[in-house]
Parts: structure tokens; sequence; C-alpha cells
């Protein structure tokens, strides 16, 4: 503890960037529960789809959409989503799970969605590549 102390009294401004650098990310995850949907991991996704057979968004660009996205998912660009919406709307009872490459776009998506009469959306927490990274399949069909 002495010693914990005398670092913190030799060096303020890291203790100031540190405590900075909590309380924002404290504030990033407290703003995206306000603001958004309900995120789910990788694992609480998978559940979704075992469980209750939600509608698969893909908003990703087409090359990335190609490359590899989950399976049965539809491919509705954000930047085209607007036209996409018609398509989606048949199936307003399911939930649907978003996702994008990192968590970020899925919140705009989520956004328009909602706007939509769609009532249940989850977004993909990290997106595809929180996916990736738990070692789950993608398709590139």
């Amino acid at each position: 503890m002495a010693q914990l102390l005398e670092f913190v009294s030799a060096h303020p401004l890291l203790l100031v960037a540190l405590v900075l650098v909590l309380l924002l990310l404290i504030a990033n995850e407290v703003h995206g529960n306000l603001t958004g949907g309900k995120r789910l991991s990788a694992a609480e996704a998978v559940r979704l789809i075992n469980d209750r057979d939600p509608l698969i968004v893909d908003v990703r660009g087409a090359a990335d959409f190609k490359r590899g996205h989950l399976l049965n998912a539809h491919h509705a660009p954000l930047a085209k989503l607007d036209d996409h919406l018609g398509q989606l709307a048949r199936d307003k009872a399911r939930p649907v799970l978003l996702y994008c490459a990192l968590g970020n776009s899925s919140r705009t998506a989520e956004e328009k969605l909602r706007k939509s009469g769609f009532a249940e959306v989850y977004q993909l927490k990290g997106g595809i590549n929180s996916w990736l990274a738990a070692s789950l399949p993608v398709t590139a069909k």
C-alpha cells in the first residue's frame, strides 16, 4: 500500500488519466444502455438464435457480407436500410438481431427499425468481430 501511495504522489497526472479513462468507459456503457437497445454478447446471441429464431440482419457493406456473415442473415446495408424495411417488415413479430463490423453502425440501424415498428431489436455487442473472436461459424454463401 505504501508503494501505491508513493507512486500516486510521484505521478499525479497518470492517476488523473486513469480516472478519466475509467469514467469515459463507464459513461460509454451507460450511454449505450440508455440510448441503444439491449446489446447481446456472442453467447447470448447464440442462445437467442437457438431459442427464438430471430430475423438476423447484417448492416455491413456488400464486400464484407460476401466475405462472411452469420447463417441465414439478411443483407441490408446501413446506407440502404430504408429500402429494405418493406421486406423486413413482413417479420415484425420476430425478434431482430442486428450486427455490423464492430457494433457501432448497428445502433443507428436499431433506431430506424424501432421507428418502423419493430418492438424487439437486439444488437450484437462488438459486431461480427466479437462473433469471430468467440470462434463461432460464419458462411460465405
